[in-house]
Order: structure tokens, then sequence, then C-alpha cells
């Protein structure tokens, strides 16, 4: 219901304190409030729960709530739930307070921060360092007591609890990326990035996200970097035909291989042959996602390395037209929405 009217949105109000009358609750008031919300993820935990045994696991994750929770406790956030290794917090509950979007920030900043200290205590305990991404969104939610007679929570729901979710899952490892709106609450002290335009699962239209950088109020803070990368990576298994360039020349020989991952600026290849670093490739890419208007695009290897008897090459793309890269970014987009 991403981008849902004021009158779905009353329609839902009426229909969840029908729910919670039925449900046989006492009939409280069921609110619609403009609160912001952060939502923070572990990015690759379940790896880590798969190679740990699970009570260091637990001691990780205690110690990484309790950390998070002092920070939101001290920006005044509300914890409404943690989901795994998820947390979401609310700012404008229970009342909205002038400064909510301000302290939502600048508690998110703060959360980026303390994973440095957090991370060298872990690793010296021998588990490995976490990394978490962040996603800050304002708008209208509604409030109230949702469950049944077997278990129940005051809690949250609606559209922009949803965008906050679309939001995390294009965050990369130690970035914290708002929602327009957020950003037009803040852009008086907030140090964002350009506007990056993705399309979400439930919206109707493609949304800008903006990757927050640092905050002057109530303080100044920065985010530390964390990631190289600049955009999301996506697991992939599909086939592509490439050629070797020689200078700028390219050799008649074409080989195949298989894309195991992609990201808005490159791929990531399993061949047969090694590809030397730094040398060039060309391939054709699908302007329809198998279709058949193709253009030609080239990369640049950044790395290559045996796994088994073939190469897995890191590639980062050097030529390509604005239409083979809104179909990348589109397809990625697709992609991370459907996961």
């Amino acid at each position: 219901m991403i981008g849902a009217s004021a009158q779905q949105e009353a329609d839902v109000v009426s229909a969840l304190a029908g729910l919670l009358i039925d449900a046989g609750f006492p009939e409280r008031e069921v609110l619609t409030k403009t609160i912001t919300i952060l939502l923070s993820d572990i990015r690759g935990f379940s790896e880590i729960a798969e190679n740990h045994a699970p009570r260091d696991v637990v001691s990780l994750l205690n110690r990484y709530f309790d950390c998070m929770g002092e920070i939101i406790t001290h920006y005044g956030g509300h914890i409404d739930k943690l989901m795994g290794d998820s947390i979401l917090a609310l700012f404008g509950m229970p009342e909205p307070k002038a400064d909510d979007v301000e302290r939502a920030i600048a508690c998110a900043v703060e959360m980026q921060i303390a994973m440095t200290a957090l991370n060298a205590r872990s690793e010296a305990l021998g588990m490995p360092a976490l990394f978490m991404g962040i996603a800050l969104n304002t708008g209208s939610v509604v409030v109230g007591e949702l469950g049944s007679k077997h278990y129940n929570e005051y809690t949250v729901i609606g559209d922009s609890v949803n965008l906050a979710s679309r939001i995390e899952a294009h965050c990369l490892r130690g970035q914290i990326l708002i929602s327009e709106y957020t950003y037009k609450l803040a852009r008086e002290f907030a140090d964002v990035g350009e506007p990056n335009t993705v399309e979400v699962k439930g919206a109707r239209k493609a949304v800008n996200l903006y990757e927050l950088f640092g905050t002057s109020r109530p303080s100044k803070l920065e985010v530390p970097r964390r990631e190289g990368r600049k955009s999301p990576r996506i697991q992939v298994s599909m086939p592509v035909v490439f050629q070797r360039l020689n200078g700028k020349i390219v050799l008649d020989d074409k080989y195949e291989g298989e894309v195991i991952d992609i990201s808005y600026n490159g791929l990531l290849v399993s061949t047969s042959i090694q590809l030397p670093k730094s040398s060039e490739i060309k391939m054709s890419l699908s302007l329809d996602l198998f279709g058949e208007r193709t253009t030609d695009v080239y990369a640049r290897i950044i790395r290559s390395e045996a796994s088994g008897d073939r190469y897995r090459s890191n590639m980062e793309f050097t030529t390509i037209g604005s239409e083979g890269l809104q179909t990348i970014k589109q397809f990625v987009d697709q992609l991370v929405a459907s996961s």
C-alpha cells in the first residue's frame, strides 16, 4: 500500500480497530501518527550464524543489541521490536516532538560510529566483525494493539514502515539511507550524497534515496566509511559471452562465462581462463533483458582468483551507454525489491 490515499489510510485504521474488537480486545484507541522510523539490519548475518557456535552467535547478538539499545534510548527512540538481527526503532512515540528527525538521524550516525569499538571487542573474542545497514523514513503510521488473544503487541503498521523496510534492503555495509521526505525535513543539518532513484516493491513510482554522510545537529557527527562499493551487489546465475582486448583492438576469439553477481558498476564472472588484472573485455548486454536489442559493454578486470578448476574475476564497467546503465540499474533494483 505504499502511496495509499488518505481515504485508504482511514479505511485501514477503521478495519484494524474492528479486527481488534472482534478478537476480544477492549476497545482501545487506534491512532494515526507521523513518526520517524529507524530500521537496522546486519549484513551477511546468516553466514556468520552458519559458521559459529550458537552460544557464541547469541552472545555476539546480545552485545550488539545492548550497545545499539543504549544509543537509541539516549536519543529518545522507542525500540518497537527486535527481529532476528534487525532493530525497529521509532522516534515520535508515544508523542511526537519537533526534533524527532534530528534525533533519529544523529542516532543512526552514532550507531554506525559505535560499530568500531563493538567490532574490536568481538574480534578480540575470536568473532567476526559486524556490518550494519540503517534505513530512515518519516511518515504516517497506524498505531494500535495488534494480534489475538494468544499474542498481541502495541505496534505500528502502514506504508511508511513498509517503505523503511524497502530502503533498508538497498543499504550497503556501514551505510545509512534516508527517504526523500526525511531528507526534506533534515536538509538544513544533514550531509547527504546525490539522490539514487530506485524502484521499490509496492510503490507506484520510483523513489529517491539519499546516503547520509553526517549531521550537524545536535552536534557534528560523521558516518565512518566501511564499504568501498557504490551500489548493491546481487547474486545471479547468468551466461555471458565476451571477447578480450589487446590495447584498443578487440580479439576475434569468444569465451563463455557465468555472471555470479552484478551491481550498478560491475560484475563478478566465473570463467575457464584467468583474466589478467587491468586487462579489458568486451561483451554484449541485452537492453530488453533477454530481448533482441543489445549494446556493447567494456569492463576492466580488477581482480582474478582461482576457484576450483575455474577463475573468478571482479570487473568494473569502463564503457557503457546510458541505456545499458539504466537497464542494469533497473535489473538490480528489481532483484533487491523482490529479495
